[in-house]
């Protein structure tokens, strides 16, 4: 017997559909489209640094050299570091060489006629020392930052909740170079327990290098920490007031299970964002915070490039900077929309 046009509809449309490729589901989809935008902006920062340092430095070669220099010495240098073409092919030029990881010559170095020219080589062990510094800081402001911020939520209005929050608004705004500042005056003027700077010397004990990167860190946590308490104590205290909530507690299901599982677990995406803003600040604070403690990080790289004014030196560790900073971003959206089940549901 002929089945009706009616039920024949919906097998025609259902039965023979070919599944999609794995590349076009909606996460991986959103993925792309946030890995392409994070290439775009980090093109766009690569012709804002390049032009940047490339205007405000002036030319490298006469700036090593000094406007005394004979004219012959000049050109002999700018041919060296590539200075003698346009600006858009030294950009161009500039481009490709960093996509194949080679962040070119100092050119401090090359006038002074140094054994070693290479910025890849150069910069490599500044880059690991700040890499170091920001995983610590980053291993502990995650977990203290929703520890705190879900203590003070969990109690808002009491006295455990005003000694989380008062501190954590006095110290997310007092600057870095004061809270530094006042680190050093108590553990080394005061106390004398730690040292003033963190010079990471390689004879230095296991002991003495993390002595050395206490107060670094202490330092850019004081700062960091105000703002996501701040941010996971307001999503805590928001989803507590949810119905689903009051119904879980309704059902007999133990308080502890409901905060942790229920509230806090729904708390925490608003706050992923300001968490990854947090880290971001690292990316602009470990400049000033390398520079208080001489720590020998890629921020007290970069100061010493724009003292020397080595421009390349500048335009390469301004891109690692960037790119670190746009990674970052990329991957707090993600971690947003594996959370939150709403938001993949609307991609």
């Amino acid at each position: 017997m002929a089945l009706p046009s009616s039920e024949l509809a919906p097998l025609s449309n259902n039965a023979f559909q070919v599944p999609g490729p794995r590349w076009s589901h909606p996460v991986a989809m959103f993925v792309i489209r946030r890995v392409a935008a994070g290439l775009l902006t980090l093109l766009a920062a690569s012709i804002v640094i390049f032009l940047a340092a490339s205007v405000l430095l002036g030319n490298a070669a006469v700036v090593v050299l000094g406007r005394a220099a004979q004219p012959a010495t000049v050109r002999a240098l700018e041919s060296r570091l590539g200075l003698d073409h346009s600006l858009p092919h030294r950009y161009l030029a500039w481009l490709w060489s960093m996509l194949h990881g080679n962040f070119g010559d100092s050119a401090v170095a090359v006038a002074e006629g140094r054994a070693q020219t290479s910025i890849s080589a150069t910069l490599g062990e500044p880059f690991l020392h700040s890499a170091v510094l920001a995983l610590v800081t980053t291993a502990l402001l995650i977990p203290l930052t929703l520890f705190f911020g879900a203590l003070a939520g969990m109690h808002a209005g009491r006295r455990l909740d005003h000694a989380i929050s008062v501190p954590s608004l006095v110290f997310g705004g007092l600057p870095e170079f004061v809270s530094g500042t006042g680190l050093i005056y108590l553990f080394f003027t005061v106390l004398g327990v730690l040292p003033p700077v963190a010079l990471l010397s390689p004879g230095t004990s296991t002991s003495g290098l993390v002595k050395q990167m206490v107060l670094p860190v202490l330092t850019l946590l004081a700062v960091a920490l105000g703002a996501g308490i701040r941010q996971v104590r307001s999503g805590m205290i928001e989803t507590l007031e949810e119905q689903f909530v009051h119904y879980a507690r309704m059902n007999g299901i133990r308080e502890r299970r409901v905060l942790v599982r229920y509230a806090l677990r729904n708390a925490l995406a608003p706050s992923v964002q300001t968490i990854a803003q947090n880290l971001q600040y690292l990316v602009g604070g470990i400049i000033i915070v390398e520079s208080i403690f001489a720590y020998p990080g890629i921020g007290t790289y970069l100061v010493d490039a724009v003292t020397t004014r080595d421009v390349t030196e500048v335009q390469a560790a301004s891109l690692i900077l960037a790119t670190v900073y746009i990674v970052i971003n990329i991957v707090a959206d993600l971690i947003v929309v594996l959370m939150v089940p709403r938001l993949r549901t609307a991609l």
